[in-house]
This record gives structure tokens, C-alpha cells and sequence, in this order.
């Protein structure tokens, strides 16, 4: 059993800042945890965007406080997202975040993340993965 707080993970590598300054996030479940996900509390900051495309991984994403327009880049089709709305990038979307006001969510990825991921130019995650316990 793992029992850990977003407080705990403050501060340490688990504690992922991006470096386009646009979010921050706490990631408190890993793929070191080994159970087939992994879990974040993300903080993506008013006034920015976000362009990201996971197209090594399968995201779902709550939002818990704030408002963001949520872009299907490839259809243009445009979404209000608020808190107690999920969005599933279950085919892996193109999509652009625009934040109106700090937007707090909780995200799962599958296959999950190592934590050492931030976006390339292309807003990808590569998919990085832990070596076998030995």
C-alpha cells in the first residue's frame, strides 16, 4: 500500500515545473509505482497556452477549480472546461489549452510517466519507461 500527499511531493523531483513556465505539476503516482498509470495534480497558470499532442500516451483530465478553452487543434472544435468536467484525449488529439483562470486538474496517463517528461516541440511526451527491478 502507498499513501502520500501532494504536500509531501512538494519541492522534490516529483514536483515537475515546465520549462515554457505554462504549468506545474505534482506527480504522485509514477511508473516506478508499476500499476499501469500514473496520477498528477497540474496547475496550468491564467492568461497562457498550451499546445500538446500525446501521441505516446492515452490522457483523462478533471478539472477541479479555474476555466480553460480546450481546442481540438485538428477539428477546431473549441470546449468551456470547468471544475467537475472531464476531458479523454483517447485518440491521442491534438489540442491547445488557453487558460482563463488558474486551471487545477487532476490527469491520469497510461502507459504512466516516469516524471522526468515535459513537452517537446511538437508538445509531445516521449515515452520514457523504468528499467525492470532487478
Amino acid at each position: 500500500m502507498i499513501v502520500r500527499s501532494f504536500k509531501d511531493i512538494e519541492g522534490t523531483d516529483r514536483h515537475v515545473k515546465a520549462k515554457s513556465g505554462t504549468w506545474e505539476s505534482k506527480r504522485i503516482v509514477l511508473a516506478k509505482e508499476r500499476v499501469g498509470f500514473s496520477l498528477h495534480e497540474t496547475i496550468l497558470y491564467a492568461g497562457t497556452e498550451t499546445s500538446m499532442w500525446y501521441a505516446n500516451h492515452i490522457e483523462a483530465v478533471v478539472c477541479t477549480k479555474g476555466e480553460a478553452e480546450l481546442t481540438d487543434d485538428t477539428t477546431g472544435e473549441k470546449y468551456t472546461i470547468t471544475p467537475g468536467t472531464m476531458y479523454l484525449l483517447d485518440g491521442h488529439e491534438k489540442h491547445t489549452m488557453r487558460i482563463k483562470e488558474d486551471f487545477h486538474c487532476l490527469c491520469v496517463f497510461n502507459p504512466p510517466v516516469t516524471g522526468r517528461e515535459d513537452h517537446d516541440e511538437n508538445g509531445v511526451y516521449p515515452l520514457l519507461t523504468e528499467p525492470d527491478p532487478v
